[in-house]
C-alpha cells in the first residue's frame, strides 16, 4: 500500500490544489519543522503571528490573481508583519518604504495617502502581495532566509506562470528582479507574463527610479486591455 506524504502546510483551497505536488516535497517538511521550532522557542519574537503566515494566499486565491508584487521578507518590528509584503495592520505606523509607495500613488493617480498601511483591500482585488521568505525573527532581517521558503515561493511564481491569462509581475528592486529573473524567460505557454520593474521604494533607492515609475496606472491600463476590472488603489 502506498502511503501519501504528509503535508505540513495547509493553504487556502485553490492554492492547496495548485501547489499540491510541491507541498509533498521533502524540503517542505524540513521547512515546516524549522518554522515550528522558531515559533516554539520564541512565539512572541517570530513574525508574522503563526496564523498569518499564509495571509497573502488567504486574501488572494490562485484563480483570482491578476497582479503579483514581490517583497523580500516580513517586517521584523513588533506588530508590523501580517503576511502581506509591504503591508502593516491598521494601527501600526507605516514603514518608510510603504510611505514612499503611497507618495508614488499620489503622483501617479492623485490618490491621497490612506490613514493606515493595511493593503488587504488591494489583496482582495487580485493583488498577491508575496514575500520571498514568509517568516522572520524579531529585529533580524533575512534571519529565515535559506531555510526553504525561497524554493516554495519560486514554486508559487511558476504556478502563476501557468495561468491561462497572463499575470502582471511587479518587481521593485534588485532582489525581486533577481528572484523572478526566470519569469521573463518563460516560454512554455502561449500567453507571456507582463513584467514591470523599478527601483525599490526604500528611502535608499526610491529616487533612483521608483518615483515616477507610474506602475499603478500602468497596471490598470494593462488590466483594461485584458478585459479585466482595474484595481481600485484608493481605500480608507
Amino acid at each position: 500500500m502506498t502511503c501519501k506524504t504528509f503535508t505540513p502546510f495547509i493553504l487556502e483551497p485553490s492554492w492547496q490544489n495548485a501547489l499540491g505536488d510541491e507541498l509533498e516535497k521533502s524540503y517542505i517538511s524540513e521547512l515546516a519543522a524549522f518554522v515550528e521550532r522558531e515559533y516554539a522557542k520564541a512565539p512572541d519574537a517570530t513574525y508574522p503571528p503563526k496564523d498569518l503566515i499564509f495571509n497573502a494566499f488567504n486574501y488572494t486565491p490562485y484563480d483570482q490573481v491578476k497582479v503579483v508584487i514581490i517583497g523580500q521578507d516580513p517586517y521584523h518590528g513588533l506588530g508590523q508583519a501580517h503576511g502581506l509584503c509591504f503591508s502593516v495592520p491598521k494601527g501600526i505606523g507605516m514603514p518608510p518604504s510603504l510611505q514612499n509607495i503611497f507618495k508614488e500613488l499620489k503622483t501617479d493617480l492623485n490618490i491621497d495617502p490612506p490613514s493606515n498601511g493595511c493593503l488587504i483591500p488591494w489583496a482582495k482585488q487580485g493583488v498577491l502581495m508575496l514575500n520571498a521568505t514568509l517568516t522572520v525573527s524579531k529585529g533580524e532581517p533575512l534571519s529565515h532566509h535559506g531555510k526553504g521558503w525561497e524554493l516554495f515561493t519560486d514554486a508559487v511564481v511558476r504556478k502563476l506562470l501557468l495561468k491561462k491569462d497572463p499575470v502582471i509581475f511587479v518587481l521593485w528592486g534588485k532582489f525581486a528582479q533577481d528572484k523572478c529573473r526566470f519569469v521573463k524567460e518563460h516560454t512554455n505557454t502561449s500567453t507571456q507574463p507582463i513584467v514591470l520593474t523599478a527601483a525599490h521604494p526604500s528611502p535608499f533607492s526610491a529616487n533612483n527610479g521608483f518615483y515616477g515609475c507610474r506602475h499603478f496606472s500602468k497596471i490598470n491600463e494593462i488590466l483594461k486591455q485584458q478585459g479585466k476590472s482595474p484595481i481600485e488603489w484608493s481605500f480608507v
